[in-house]
């Protein structure tokens, strides 16, 4: 036994050490585990220093450290330099969005969808891609990370977001979720870190947690990311990579500024980060937003997964997706690509093609850019007292709440009164936060009524 006892000394976490079995460290990572999947650790949780718990079970403090690692790469818990070792906000339920969750009788206020009013335009080319002499063609094995063709056309249409390459550096994946999960089985390793957003995409984290890559949260302001806190980071921790969504956060709505995009770039070459660059919004920022100027791909070629979609541009059940990168990471993509995929639709991406080609895309653009200049009216007038902040073309908004909940009982009471939202905790890639938010899609309603009602309703139940 250690000279002082530790067994009346407060700790968050006392794990029984009757119930460990060797190897010890497997044993405790299970119990662990146990306890945090079954609520018992709360999210947020401090657990004891590893020196401490390993006084009181009279372990070794290795035993502890191994512990905790397994965990960590589980997505379970994280560690915070110089503060302690926390159990993560969303370790004990799955924050993946689907469809598949929402209650048929609520108003959607969740998914975000891409508006499907301008499917008539898509059904209408994809009649006359029917008809063509080398339909055939599109239905084998060949040109696995694209039909030459079709990357021509993607190259045109990511053109004016200031994407110039080629080719031979650029691949077609089944929609963007599908690109960023390529690109981080070819370039990470389980284990490694990964720098985002304090909140960020919510599948993303579900990502990390599959293939047990731990994600590093960096605080950032109305401009994004703070490149001082990222620098920080990378300077106290072993950080291999960095995902940011530049031109429209989800679920935040930030746009990174051009300067501020210049001071991430400087860091991400100080330190070799290989970026992720996810450009989901960028049809609607560039030529559009006077602070944008270009990509970060542009700042960090070498180092830079850029990625770019359709599915919110043109047609969501059309899942096509542009990646452009590097010569350094050509071959690393491509056997990912090809053992993940075999290969993208190529009638998917045939009658993109065709959209982009027959100027239908840009018709489909427009449509859209006016679906969502009346959404945001509509939201605006609703929440007239709040600030508008970050894109204004956002498929959704962000809205801050005036007092803390408890995000699951929020979320389900709400779903009591009709309506089918999601709460900051959600999307959450680190530590809690004191501050309480909403993401409120503004797409996925059937009718501008049926959104208005959905707005009003939501605005009640938060007074």
């Amino acid at each position: 036994m250690p000279v002082n006892s530790f067994d009346t000394y407060p700790m968050s976490w006392k794990p029984n050490k009757n119930e460990l079995k060797r190897p010890v460290y497997l044993s405790l990572a299970s119990l662990l585990e146990q306890d945090i999947t079954s609520g018992f650790l709360a999210p947020g949780t401090k657990l004891p220093p590893q020196r401490e718990l390993a006084d009181f079970l009279d372990i070794n403090f290795t035993t502890i450290t191994r512990a905790y690692k397994i965990c960590e790469l589980k997505g379970l818990i994280y560690a915070v330099t110089g503060s302690g070792t926390f159990v993560a906000p969303n370790a004990a339920q799955s924050i993946t969005i689907s469809t598949d969750r929402i209650p048929h009788e609520c108003i959607d206020l969740g998914f975000v969808a891409s508006f499907e009013q301008t499917n008539n335009i898509v059904s209408e080319i994809t009649k006359k891609v029917a008809k063509k002499s080398y339909l055939e063609r599109l239905f084998n094995y060949n040109d696995p990370s694209g039909i030459p063709h079709h990357k021509k056309a993607g190259l045109n249409w990511m053109e004016p977001f200031g994407i110039y390459s080629d080719p031979e550096h650029m691949s077609i994946a089944s929609g963007i979720q599908n690109a960023v999960t390529i690109a981080t089985i070819a370039l990470f390793e389980p284990g490694n870190r990964i720098a985002t957003d304090l909140y960020t995409y919510s599948n993303f984290i579900e990502l990390a947690k599959m293939l047990h890559i731990q994600l590093v949260p960096i605080p950032g302001d109305q401009h994004g990311m703070l490149p001082d806190e990222l620098e920080n980071q990378c300077r106290n921790t072993d950080i291999y990579g960095i995902y940011l969504m530049p031109s429209c956060c989800n679920p935040t709505t930030i746009m990174i500024s051009d300067a501020r995009k210049h001071e991430l770039a400087s860091v991400i070459r100080k330190y070799n980060l290989i970026l992720l660059e996810d450009d989901f919004h960028g049809f609607l920022t560039a030529g559009i937003i006077p602070d944008y100027k270009q990509p970060m791909f542009n700042l960090l070629p070498e180092q830079t997964v850029y990625i770019c979609g359709t599915s919110k541009s043109i047609c969501s059940g059309l899942r096509v997706a542009y990646m452009v990168y590097g010569d350094n990471f050509r071959t690393k993509i491509l056997e990912a690509m090809f053992n993940i995929n075999v290969k993208t639709s190529s009638l998917d991406a045939e009658i993109i093609t065709e959209l982009i080609l027959s100027g239908k895309a840009l018709d489909i653009v427009s449509q859209k850019k006016q679906l969502l200049q009346a959404a945001n009216a509509i939201y605006k007038e609703c929440f007239s007292e709040y600030e508008l902040m970050g894109h204004p073309l956002s498929f959704y908004r962000w809205l801050p709440l005036k007092k803390q909940y408890d995000a699951t009982h929020l979320e389900s009471n709400l779903e009591r009164l009709g309506i089918h939202v999601f709460h900051s905790n959600r999307f959450l890639s680190g530590k809690t936060s004191s501050n309480h938010y909403l993401r409120v899609a503004l797409s996925s309603a059937t009718t501008f009524d049926e959104l208005k009602a959905g707005l009003e309703t939501l605005k009640q139940s938060l007074i």
